[in-house]
Formats: structure tokens, C-alpha cells, sequence
């Protein structure tokens, strides 16, 4: 599968912002033990942890990045009301990277 099929999107959450820093953290302990950075993307539906490891690591071949681990989450569809009419969110999958200690994606970090 293509790298860039199974990568759909870097999700930018302020969660996930406080995943990406928490290697920069020190006034929080909890944070502050945290040694490798994470970053969270939108993965296709039906790729596995394996499939996204090496896609993240082809796409970001250039910056040598090491994928250590990948955490995968099912998000599901919830009910919404627009206007008094049901209505359903759609569904995704989301996955939490963790590089290797020292490495990044981003050039300033």
C-alpha cells in the first residue's frame, strides 16, 4: 500500500500538541518522563500498526526517523443534531507514533 494511503493526515489537536511537547515538558513530572516524541495521525481504516510504522517512516525517510511504537484508536460515529435533524459524525482512525528519543518531524523541534 502507498505511504500516503495509509497516512491520510497529521492531526493537530491541542492533545495532541501536548503529546508532541511533552518531550520538552518539565514543570509537569508525569510529562517530564516522557523521553520519545509522539505525534498523532489519521491512518486509513484498515491499516495496521505495521503498515503505519513503515509508511511514517517512508514519508519522513529524509529527517531518518525510527518509529519505536504505534498506538492505534477507532474513533466511532456519534449522533449529532443539525438544524432538529439527526445525524451521524463520521468514524476514523487515529494513530499516536512514537519516534525514537531525539528524533523529530518538524524542523524546529
Amino acid at each position: 500500500m502507498n505511504p500516503y494511503q495509509v497516512i491520510k493526515a497529521k492531526r493537530v489537536t491541542e492533545k495532541g500538541r501536548v503529546l508532541e511537547n511533552s518531550v520538552k515538558a518539565k514543570s509537569n513530572k508525569s510529562l517530564a518522563r516522557c523521553q520519545t516524541p509522539k505525534i498523532v495521525f489519521d491512518v486509513d481504516s484498515k491499516a495496521n500498526k505495521r503498515q503505519i510504522a513503515d509508511a511514517v517512516e517512508e514519508i519522513y525517510k529524509d529527517k531518518k526517523v525510527k518509529v519505536i511504537k504505534v498506538n492505534t484508536i477507532n474513533v466511532k460515529p456519534k449522533q449529532r443534531r443539525v438544524r432538529g435533524f439527526k445525524g451521524m459524525t463520521s468514524g476514523f482512525k487515529k494513530a499516536v507514533v512514537s519516534l525514537r528519543p531525539g528524533d523529530a518531524i518538524e524542523g524546529g523541534e
